[in-house]
């Protein structure tokens, strides 16, 4: 939980003790490398199975360290994120489980990279995707950092180059917020865009 101290925003109780979020940031930062660093090791080789034991397996590599008892773990409370309400608590592992079989399904579907309608059927699979598993928000906390990690799986999967949603800065992060809003409306058009964006920008936009 956080706990507030005069001078700074928020700490955090961490597996190093009681730290601020000054000191948390490399952290963070750290364990999305270690997490990426296992998937390219994974998908090297082949493609990387989309499954809820792996999915938690990335969370745990990539946060457990940090957070001993939440990484890896699905969350066992209720949460409020932006005015959404995620699922129940007790539904996420049912509702991943659900997902990776849908992703798996749709994957198979995709028409081939050389069609002219490829990288709309992508962009349109991609931010289902990641809009899914967002609004199943299966993790206590770094559901983002997760979810754009599973979407460069699928990417990696497809033998396409991984994609930077810049999500990090200011307005890359209000756009990418705004874009979820929508998506929860049921309207992917602005999160397809920002994807579509990032495939430009690889070179991968046939």
């Amino acid at each position: 939980m956080p706990v507030k101290r005069k001078g700074e925003t928020s700490y955090k109780e961490t597996s190093f003790g009681i730290i601020p979020r000054s000191k948390l940031i490399p952290l963070e930062i750290e364990g999305t490398k270690r997490a990426w660093d296992f998937i390219l090791s994974k998908t090297n080789k082949s493609p990387m199975p989309v499954s809820s034991i792996g999915i938690k397996q990335i969370h745990k590599i990539a946060f457990g360290w940090i957070f001993p008892k939440m990484g890896g773990r699905f969350r066992k409370t209720e949460v409020e994120v932006s005015k959404h309400m995620p699922p129940k608590f007790y539904l996420v592992p049912q509702l991943i489980e659900d997902m990776c079989r849908d992703i798996n399904k749709r994957i198979k579907h995709l028409p081939p990279i050389d069609d002219d309608n490829f990288i709309n059927e992508l962009t349109g699979f991609l931010a289902w995707a990641h809009h899914r598993f967002l609004w199943i928000h299966p993790f206590l906390d770094y559901n983002g950092r997760i979810g754009r990690l599973l979407m460069n799986i699928l990417l990696l999967n497809l033998k396409l180059p991984p994609i930077e949603l810049k999500a990090e800065t200011k307005t890359g992060r209000k756009k990418y917020i705004d874009a979820l809003k929508r998506a929860d409306d049921g309207n992917h058009r602005d999160l397809e865009k920002i994807i579509q964006a990032a495939l430009q920008e690889t070179g991968e936009n046939p």
